[in-house]
């Protein structure tokens, strides 16, 4: 899975869809109440992987991807589209007070701890707003990560392979020591490649696997697959 050029050094993580997941309970309640409408926090994540689609789209910029899937999230849980808007208006403030993206998985603090117990350095490269570091302490993922490349105070958003050389550099590690594991083909897989880098697409279960690139459906998945492969070096 890893890079042949050198040994595994180190693993760089996306934050949303990765380590980070929207808390569907808390956005479907707060809409809701706001809207007057019935819906749950299963009805609206019922509609994520058909939602996600969105995401994959050429050309957009991480903001515009993140708006089209909260809008495609909440169309296909039966919102009116002439209701977006008061929806934004809702999102816009529970983000204000935490971050969206606040969930993780069962499985995240011990993948993470077996990896960063391996002697793997651990970072993060996320196309956010300027508070993906916060949000990870707020999930409490934060100490395990040397280093935390945030694209709004970085300057440049994957794909652009120069955000993945900054967490590199910061880290002290070549690119052919490195895996960028990702939910997003296009910004993900593409811009680490482009780096120099290895990479890996972390997929919902059940989802069929991408042609041309490497995918695990779990955190405890990943790092099972990468200590096997450590033992056996």
């Amino acid at each position: 899975m890893a890079a042949a050029h050198l040994p595994l050094q180190a693993v760089l993580f996306d934050a949303g869809n990765t380590l980070l997941f929207l808390d569907h309970a808390r956005m479907a309640t707060a809409v809701a109440a706001a809207l007057g409408v019935p819906l749950t926090g299963p009805r609206l994540a019922a509609g994520a992987r058909a939602a996600s689609r969105t995401l994959e789209r050429g050309g957009a910029t991480d903001r515009e991807r993140s708006a089209a899937y909260l809008e495609a999230l909440f169309l296909e849980a039966g919102i009116p589209a002439d209701r977006l808007g008061e929806v934004r208006a809702c999102l816009a403030r529970l983000h204000g007070e935490r971050h969206l993206w606040s969930g993780i998985a069962e499985d995240a603090h011990d993948a993470l701890t077996r990896l960063r117990d391996a002697g793997l350095r651990l970072g993060v490269v996320s196309n956010s707003d300027g508070r993906v570091e916060e949000a990870l302490e707020v999930a409490g993922l934060r100490p395990y990560f040397e280093v935390v490349m945030d694209s709004t105070l970085a300057g440049v958003e994957k794909p652009d392979p120069a955000i993945f050389v900054s967490a590199l550099e910061a880290l002290g590690v070549e690119p052919a020591a490195a895996l960028y594991v990702g939910d997003l083909y296009e910004v993900d897989v593409l811009g680490a490649r482009a780096a120099g880098m290895d990479a890996v697409l972390l997929l919902p279960a059940g989802a069929p696997p991408r042609v041309g690139c490497v995918s695990v459906h779990s955190l405890g998945a990943l790092a099972d697959d990468l200590l096997k492969e450590r033992l056996a070096s």
